[in-house]
């Protein structure tokens, strides 16, 4: 049976909120994000997108590119019920949904919930209703598998319908530029266009090995998507894989004295969530981003579960010493990850051992 895969991508989610909300902001260039000198931005109106401006850039940059760009502070409670919303209408087509963020989600409507045989249907239907409850739009990608269907939603955004069916997808991949590539990011892309690769056909030359030994484990993702193939499924309940904290200073860190206590506290906020979720595990991964936006992170693994202040403390050190920070910092973060299987591990080894938790 040929699965039938949509990806739903909401356009300019958290920025068509505000327009939605505010109607004075609709048809002008809007970002949420703070307008300090240190502010970044967290999304970004189409209008705002003309003059360049997308997410995680500096405010101050986007303010360059755009004198009278509207910043709008976030709303992240306003964000999460429209998008509960959202997902409400996904689990009435299919419960294989896997969301991957607020505002987008992988659904397997393979045998569906409304007996309908037409993806393409089920996906117009979805779009329909997503602007009937929420006033939103939404792009939808449908084909027969995460890595097309991801593709599609992208090709005619905002408010797009776009499929690839199967008779359509070795052209469609042959053709398609190796920077539209899902997984492809600005140095995996630059280190293809050095080894003359610019689209899915010129990938198609690689042999396995030839990639894995370019682009390690993810050349044999690169090798199977580059022909169309991904056959991972749709996950319906993704399990947390970090617990993490992390924290953006106001004034960057330049004395060593100022990046210990800041690390001090992010250990203990770490060590709360670690409690609150009851999540430990055995590799912990220092973040470190300098005043120049460069950044830089450090990870060690143990054999033993990451419980309590002092087995953390030490881990930290070990991380500090081998990547000492000697430039101003701008942001510090802390998270735990390998997490074991919960089914190999009693609850109560979970359990943080800090009293002062």
């Amino acid at each position: 049976m040929v699965r039938k895969i949509i990806h739903i991508d909401m356009d300019a989610f958290f920025a068509s909120i505000e327009q939605r909300d505010f109607p004075e902001l609709k048809g002008k260039p809007v970002v949420v994000g703070g307008s300090s000198e240190r502010g970044v931005i967290a999304a970004a109106s189409y209008e705002a997108r003309k003059y360049g401006i997308h997410s995680a850039m500096p405010s101050r940059t986007a303010l360059k590119r755009c004198p009278h760009l509207i910043f709008q502070r976030h709303r992240f409670d306003v964000y999460k019920e429209v998008s509960r919303q959202i997902m409400s209408v996904f689990y009435e087509y299919t419960d294989l949904v896997e969301p991957l963020s607020l505002d987008e989600a992988f659904l397997d409507v393979t045998e569906n919930k409304k007996g309908m045989a037409s993806a393409t249907h089920i996906a117009r239907d979805i779009k329909k209703r997503i602007k009937e409850e929420t006033n939103l739009t939404a792009s939808a990608g449908v084909s027969v598998n995460k890595f097309l269907a991801k593709i599609a939603s992208d090709q005619r955004k905002p408010d797009g319908l776009f499929v690839i069916k199967p008779d359509e997808i070795s052209d469609f991949v042959d053709q398609l530029p190796i920077k539209k590539f899902f997984g492809v990011g600005k140095k995996t892309a630059e280190k293809m266009y050095a080894l003359d690769i610019h689209n899915g056909k010129d990938l198609q030359k690689f042999e396995l090995s030839r990639l894995v030994h370019h682009f390690g484990k993810a050349g044999i993702y690169f090798y199977h998507v580059c022909r169309g193939e991904d056959d991972r499924p749709v996950h319906p309940h993704r399990e947390r894989k970090s617990v993490g904290i992390e924290n953006t200073f106001h004034k960057d860190l330049h004395d060593s004295q100022q990046i210990k206590h800041e690390i001090d506290t992010l250990q203990v906020g770490l060590l709360k969530r670690l409690a609150r979720s009851e999540k430990s595990g055995k590799t912990l991964t220092l973040k470190v981003k300098f005043d120049n936006f460069e950044q830089m992170t450090r990870s060690k693994t143990v054999e033993y579960l990451i419980k309590n202040e002092k087995q953390l403390n030490e881990l930290v050190q070990m991380l500090l010493r081998e990547a000492p920070i000697n430039r101003p910092v701008r942001l510090l973060g802390l998270s735990v990850s390998n997490f074991p299987d919960d089914r190999q591990v009693d609850a109560m080894q979970l359990k943080i051992d800090f009293k002062e938790l």
